[in-house]
């Protein structure tokens, strides 16, 4: 598959891997063998949050990946963590799994925008300062058990960021430590007013595929250029893989995240970039 450097030394597949599902859509087993067979498809960027897996994916993704540390690319991520009502409901989970995977196959008419708003009141977004920042990385560090991630991000803040030049400053000692090789901010599109200040001012940027047109022209017009980490990729009505190849095609220095757990879909978007050229 084809490979870019989003940020020179680091050489991540074209299409990544969202882990967000694991440990609370998706079960563990479902889990490893899409890690396996993603791995298999030539795909090494795997991107995770303190958040994710109600705070256990980070941990069940480093033991996955521990004997590819240096063949793969680790992202994650700090700002939002899971809250008491996920440690409630952890010995629940399989139960709830069944429910939903039952839910979604009676086709109910459940929104994503309703799951979203679930998942959302199992996580609180936390103060960003240095300090957090520290904390959080090391977490994360223990949790996957490796020296160092590739990229560090801020995980969709909803306020705009207040302490930017002491972050700025402990993202530079991290990267001298060797704990972390690059740094940047995950937003959603809609919130990009609240970061404008700043967002030149990172090694990356992961946001949103926009969902209207002019939109979507718009984004394209401004960061088509540039390295970016797009998650989001599909539309209403259009083929995955189409999906996935049109977006390559407009933003070539770009990972796109796939949230991919079926290995029948894993092959066939991965499929989508197997005549583009590294």
């Amino acid at each position: 598959m084809k490979q870019i450097e989003l940020v020179k030394g680091i050489s991540s597949s074209v299409l990544g891997f969202g882990c967000a599902p694991i440990l609370g859509a998706v079960n563990a087993k479902t889990a490893r063998r899409a890690i396996d067979c993603a791995l298999d498809h030539g795909i090494n960027h795997f991107d995770l949050a303190r958040s994710y897996g109600y705070g256990e994916a980070e941990r069940f993704v480093g033991n996955v990946l521990k004997s590819r540390r240096h063949d793969v690319v680790i992202t994650s991520k700090f700002g939002i963590v899971a809250n008491w009502k996920a440690q409630i409901l952890r010995p629940a989970k399989p139960a709830l799994r069944a429910v939903l995977s039952m839910l979604k196959k009676q086709k109910t008419g459940i929104s994503p925008t309703k799951n979203k708003n679930i998942a959302g009141n199992l996580h609180n977004h936390i103060s960003i300062n240095e300090k957090i920042m520290r904390q959080s990385l090391e977490k994360s560090l223990r949790a996957l058990n490796t020296d160092y991630l590739d990229y560090f991000l801020i995980h969709e803040p909803l306020e705009t960021i207040a302490d930017w030049d002491e972050l700025a400053a402990t993202a530079r000692a991290m990267k001298r430590e060797g704990k972390i090789r690059a740094w940047g901010l995950s937003f959603m599109l809609q919130q990009q007013a609240l970061h404008n200040e700043y967002l030149d001012k990172f090694d990356i940027l992961q946001f949103n595929k926009p969902e209207e047109e002019n939109d979507y022209n718009r984004l394209r017009s401004a960061r088509a250029p540039s390295p970016n980490i797009i998650f989001s990729p599909f539309s209403p009505g259009v083929p995955p893989a189409e999906a996935l190849k049109s977006l390559h095609d407009d933003f070539q220095q770009s990972v796109i995240l796939c949230a991919m757990f079926n290995e029948k879909h894993i092959a066939q978007n991965a499929a989508a970039f197997n005549n583009i050229s590294s």
